[in-house]
């Protein structure tokens, strides 16, 4: 966020002092984007918890605190007095990148931790975070499920729907953050301080090129797929179509009527959707598969391509955009700002490079300093940054908040 660091010190309780500062506990803490954001701002951390070790490590190592292992142990009665609740809670159950099994997943049932606390310590504010999908999976079940919880407890809420690249960070991250006020205190919504912009300085978030490990440029099978398809994309002519996913191993393969009626619905769409894209360019897939075959076939996503920046161009390039592997097939999404970072391994790749991007430019686009440590090994860092909040959106939603009800100085 723009401008100087400001400090938050409460106002409301008498004879405060120092020690009296704005206090917080981060559960879900992961590597700490709650807690970088309050910090920044001068309140004080007085718990942490998050089951994963490695991101109880990265914790550790930042902000010089010990964290608690498991949220289902903590003793509202043993914690010390805290102002507010920040909790991104696991996502997984309501994602869509996950199987959405909502109730029936058991860290979908995590949220009623953050109440049995809240029960207890009756926070002035809680902050939490999540999917966008939270509020309409389960046909809406799980938010009404949230809101009378809240209610129950004391609670009025408000919803953010943000994204980093509605604030000119160049990633495409949508999220869900409720403002929770306790009732006793609550007036009127609270209206964000930092204003959306279209302005985006994309290469202010990149590594120089000629410093990057060569072991994250790509190489092998991977880069061999992208080669391929890249050869195909210079076939079709411009302003052609070729969407939705294309299935190539769907061209070569021959169904009876009643084979095809048992396939699944999306399945069968594909296929239909896809035939006249195959007749149009027959003998130049035929030619193509023969030759690439070998590659295409490691993996089935490899012959799936998810082409999600319109028509074909003049002199258009699969290396033109950005791309993930994904369970769905390679994705290709427009390079204005990189897709969701996510805590499976679907690392964005920066096309003009032909690269995966690096954890530090990870960390970038989830708004952390640039002296935030991270562990050694990139598959850690990679899923923490997938399951991070982003910096900068949450401290928009505090300040807000925060500014809005009159409980700090700045300074």
């Amino acid at each position: 966020m723009p401008g100087k660091k400001k400090k938050f010190v409460i106002v409301e309780r008498p004879n405060q002092n120092e020690s009296n500062r704005l206090k917080y506990i981060d559960l879900f803490c992961g590597i700490g984007g709650f807690h970088q954001a309050l910090r920044d701002m001068g309140a004080e951390c007085v718990l942490a918890c998050d089951k994963d070790k490695y991101c109880r490590q990265v914790y550790e190592m930042n902000y010089d605190m010990k964290v608690a292992e498991d949220v289902k142990k903590l003793k509202p009665e043993e914690m010390p007095d805290f102002d507010i609740i920040c909790a991104g809670f696991p996502c997984q159950a309501f994602s869509n990148a996950g199987k959405k099994k909502t109730f029936d997943d058991e860290r979908g049932l995590l949220f009623d931790e953050i109440m049995r606390i809240a029960k207890v310590k009756k926070p002035r504010f809680m902050f939490l975070e999540n999917v966008k999908h939270i509020l309409k999976v389960g046909n809406g079940e799980v938010i009404k499920y949230i809101f009378a919880q809240l209610d129950k407890h004391g609670y009025e809420v408000q919803y953010f729907n943000m994204s980093p690249h509605e604030y000119g960070i160049p990633q495409q991250r949508e999220r869900v953050y409720f403002v929770c006020v306790r009732k006793d205190i609550y007036t009127t919504p609270v209206s964000l301080v930092y204003p959306k912009t279209d302005e985006i300085r994309f290469h202010e978030y990149l590594d120089k090129k000629d410093e990057i490990p060569e072991k994250y440029f790509l190489k092998g099978d991977v880069l061999n797929t992208l080669n391929a398809w890249e050869e195909m994309i210079k076939a079709f002519v411009v302003d052609e179509k070729i969407s939705p996913t294309i299935l190539v191993n769907e061209f070569y393969n021959t169904y009876s009527e009643a084979e095809f009626k048992n396939l699944v619905q999306w399945r069968q769409d594909y296929i239909t959707k896809n035939r006249p894209l195959y007749e149009k360019y027959a003998a130049t897939w035929d030619d193509w598969y023969a030759r690439h075959q070998n590659t295409l076939s490691k993996r089935e996503i490899y012959a799936k391509l998810e082409w999600q920046v319109g028509t074909i161009k003049e002199n258009d390039s699969i290396f033109d955009y950005f791309i993930q592997m994904r369970q769905s097939g390679i994705r290709v999404k427009r390079a204005k700002y990189f897709p969701t970072l996510v805590a499976i391994s679907q690392i964005p790749i920066y096309g003009k490079e032909k690269r995966y991007i690096t954890p530090r430019e990870g960390l970038r686009l989830q708004s952390f300093p640039e002296d935030f440590k991270l562990l050694p090994e990139d598959k850690h860092s990679y899923k923490q940054l997938g399951n991070s909040v982003n910096v900068s959106n949450v401290k928009n939603v505090l300040e807000s908040t925060l500014r809005h009800y009159n409980v700090y100085n700045m300074s």
